[in-house]
């Protein structure tokens, strides 16, 4: 099935590497325009290095104002991939505001802010746009040591409900993708140890973890006119793994 992004602007934050990368990349390929934000610039010079016409952006999106600045600055887009987000791993008892906070300031409010510049931008255009929330099997089952981060994914989720909602009637579609353990690179490295990652995969009908390309693929039929008539799921992509 071809898809194809020609002449369509899409914003890609979280772009640096892993699973951001790997969207903004496959959006190159299949035509589109690309603007990808991240907060390390040296993940963003090795990726425009690669792909001279990607437009990148350093920004640390968990700062509200200026977070708001930029994006309205960059203009208007066709679809967006809020993809930025962070991890602290606690046990529940250990939990500390700071981290809490921390997290819930990437994950939920980042998209909030961004999502609404984005979306009134597309709502000026009269443009049938999507979006797309990566979320994580995390945020429908209890993962130890997750407790924040699955808090912050499970109202993610929420979030993606009330803005497909609200913004279905413009014509925007907004939906979730909710991975398990992905390899990325820095998934290879956490997630080598038999012992951390045998009870993770026993509980995985397929038997193994995701790769970044079969994350990609979802994100963008999601955002593809193909997907023209889904609107507020939470795609698990995760093997099984909540099936059981």
């Amino acid at each position: 099935m071809d898809i194809s992004f020609r002449g369509k602007r899409v914003l890609v934050t979280g772009a640096g590497q892993g699973i951001g990368r790997g969207i903004a990349e496959l959006l190159w390929r299949t035509g589109a325009k690309v603007v990808a934000v991240s907060r390390t610039r040296s993940h963003l010079e090795s990726l425009q290095n690669e792909y001279p016409s990607i437009d990148i952006v350093e920004l640390n999106v968990g700062d509200w104002e200026k977070t708001r600045e930029v994006i309205e600055s960059l203009g208007h887009f066709d679809a967006l991939v809020n993809n930025a987000g962070v991890s602290t791993n606690q046990p529940f008892l250990e939990c500390t505001p700071e981290a809490f906070d921390s997290t819930m300031n990437i994950n939920l409010k980042s998209v909030i802010n961004i999502s609404q510049v984005v979306a009134r931008k597309m709502i000026e255009n009269k443009t049938q746009g999507a979006i797309v929330n990566v979320s994580s099997q995390a945020s429908k089952a209890a993962l130890k040591n997750h407790t924040i981060y699955s808090a912050s994914k499970a109202a993610l989720d929420a979030v993606t409900r009330a803005m497909a909602l609200e913004l279905g009637p413009y014509g925007i579609r907004v939906n979730a993708v909710n991975p398990t353990v992905v390899m990325t690179t820095m998934g290879r490295v956490s997630w080598t140890d038999p012992e951390k990652a045998e009870p993770m995969l026993s509980k995985i009908p397929l038997g193994r973890f995701g790769e970044v390309s079969e994350i990609v693929d979802a994100v963008l039929y999601l955002l593809s006119d193909r997907a023209s008539m889904i609107n507020g799921v939470e795609l698990p992509i995760d093997g099984g793994f909540l099936a059981t």
